[in-house]
């Protein structure tokens, strides 16, 4: 998952900074998740899910399909 994160934010060329103000919270903060320090609250990775436009799954390994669940 952290890797995958971390991933998508290279492919979108945005700095961990950038995440950061995105999800209302500190680089160092947001950092400690790219690496796994802390672990990610399920609030922050429906955010990430909704800001990268995939599923909370493929952040988390579960699937390698990158698409967003259509919406109900």
């Amino acid at each position: 998952m952290y890797k995958r994160i971390r991933d998508l934010r290279e492919d979108s060329d945005l700095s961990q900074t950038k995440v950061a103000e995105i999800l209302g919270m500190s680089q160092t903060g947001y950092s400690k998740y790219e690496t796994g320090e802390n672990d990610i609250p399920t609030a922050v990775l429906i955010k990430l899910a909704r800001f990268y436009e995939t599923s909370v799954d493929y952040l988390l390994g579960e699937t390698e399909i990158r698409e967003r669940y259509p919406e109900k």
